[in-house]
């Protein structure tokens, strides 16, 4: 599954800088309409209000003009995943936990000078966190070691300098845990449906 992910970055060069959440509801609730609204709300500056719903000739030309977070949703049966591919900023912890309250969470995010994490929340709070996991000499991690065990050992069997690498392992292994991933294809479509939400909170 590394493979299939270092062939996405392959396709699609400006994947440089995403942040990708997946969400898993516990049971038919929270409904992915539920968690944008949160989203906007809490990540935006539109609280009560739903986010915009549009559809993108060149979603990733058109994104940059937007001046907000703009997210591909994609939908399968593990839940939901969001992907803002725009500045690779993560959600807000408290964002993040939040969305977490009925449902598990997994976020993986970085920006072109920085930033890389990957984190799991659960019962309304973060569980586990890895961050600049692209560094192996500089990685830190807190919360409940066994939860990122699997990405780990992903990241320890990959070199040293080998950054595309560890990006794919954590979309890997975040599509290994929660069922949900995404192909090159699905982000170059065009004419594709997106989410805009609200200027974010600076």
């Amino acid at each position: 599954m590394i493979d299939h992910y270092r062939e996405v970055f392959r396709r699609v060069g400006w994947l440089d800088a995403l942040c990708w959440v997946v969400v898993q509801p516990l049971d038919e609730e929270p409904g992915i309409d539920d968690v944008l609204w949160r989203l906007n709300g809490l990540w935006g500056l539109n609280g009560g209000r739903d986010p915009e719903r549009r559809v993108m000739a060149y979603p990733p030309e058109e994104a940059l003009e937007a001046d907000a977070p703009v997210l591909f949703v994609f939908e399968d049966d593990g839940g939901w995943g969001l992907l803002e591919f725009t500045s690779g900023h993560a959600l807000p912890e408290p964002v993040v936990g939040a969305i977490s309250e009925r449902a598990r969470v997994w976020m993986a995010s970085w920006r072109v000078n920085g930033g890389h994490t990957v984190l799991y929340a659960a019962g309304g709070r973060i569980r586990a966190r890895m961050r600049d996991f692209v560094f192996g000499e500089r990685r830190e991690e807190d919360g409940d070691p066994a939860v990122l065990a699997g990405l780990r050992a992903m990241l320890d069997g990959l070199d040293s300098g080998d950054f595309d690498g560890r990006c794919a392992a954590a979309l890997a292994f975040i599509e290994q845990a929660a069922g949900v991933g995404f192909d090159a294809g699905e982000v170059t479509a065009e004419n594709a449906p997106v989410v805009v939400l609200g200027t974010p909170v600076a």
